[in-house]
């Protein structure tokens, strides 16, 4: 195991402070600037399964309400709301510096058999026709200035290939659909509850860029404000996250200085395992008068 997997791993298993307590690392993740949100979900999901037997996660529903600190460990706060026959709710509060910066509902079901149907996998090109992100970074890391190139360089252990990628420094006016295929290897041995908390963090990724699309925008080039305002997931069935599976992500609707996203997951051979949805900021940044 890598060391990247490996600090992942050990950031998705938190510790037990008392009954219902928990405590998550801020640190590492995604990006060292601030918490990535996809990480907060991730341990509070983790949070959640501490206190639920026998059952995995088939929705959440969180919101974002301040950013989160890297420089100190998040608390959880989880209140068992309801233990049923069939399901488990819970909800969980993410604190730090004594405030809430997430607060996430998630609810537990039993396995049962039932009707089924599903949308099809869209026609994409092969993850193995595809550049990694890791190349893509390498070959444009001089497009930025010195003193960012070693947080953008910085190795990730979620392996990503984009079908139709922008470019993050000279954007243009494209389609809002947006694919990526994506994995983890390294999660090849961890238990469903953590495979689950693993595609919920890798969820956040991109999904917001979807917005940005049609107007032309990525986070690099200082025209908008942006953050994700709340992230809710459905998990359709047991996941292995160390094969490829494809994220197919569109934007219906941009207004109001927000951007509405949605995402779907699928395995390689087409197998419908997850959905999402999220609202993000999508602010322009507005000159101050001279």
């Amino acid at each position: 195991m890598t060391d990247i997997v490996a600090e992942l791993l050990n950031l998705l298993e938190i510790e037990q402070l008392e009954v219902d307590l928990f405590r998550g690392i801020g640190s590492g993740g995604e990006t060292t600037m601030r918490i990535f949100g996809g990480q907060v979900i991730a341990q509070a999901l983790a949070a959640a399964y501490k206190t639920v037997d026998g059952r995995l996660c088939h929705s959440l529903h969180a919101y974002f309400i301040r950013p989160g600190d890297p420089s100190i460990p998040v608390i959880y706060s989880v209140d068992r709301a309801r233990d049923g026959g069939s399901f488990t709710t819970r909800r969980v509060i993410a604190i730090q510096h004594g405030k809430q910066i997430l607060n996430m509902s998630a609810s537990f079901h039993v396995e049962e058999e039932g009707l089924h149907h599903q949308h099809e996998m869209p026609a994409v090109p092969e993850p193995d026709t595809l550049e990694s992100r890791a190349n893509w970074r390498e070959n444009n890391k001089d497009k930025l200035p010195e003193k960012f190139r070693k947080e953008f360089l910085r190795a990730r252990p979620i392996e990503i290939r984009e079908v139709a990628p922008q470019d993050w420094f000279n954007p243009k006016v494209v389609d809002d659909k947006n694919h990526l295929w994506f994995r983890m290897p390294g999660a090849r041995d961890a238990n469903p509850q953590m495979q689950h908390c693993l595609m919920a963090y890798a969820s956040d990724m991109n999904l917001l860029g979807s917005s940005l699309r049609p107007h032309g925008q990525t986070w690099f080039t200082g025209q908008l404000m942006t953050a994700s305002l709340d992230h809710a997931m459905w998990f359709h069935t047991p996941v292995n996250f160390a094969d490829w599976h494809l994220y197919t992500m569109d934007s219906p609707f941009t207004g109001g200085g927000r951007g509405f996203n949605r995402g779907t997951i699928f395995t390689h051979d087409g197998k419908l395992v997850a959905s999402v949805a999220q609202e993000g900021l999508m602010r322009q940044v507005k000159k101050k008068p001279e």
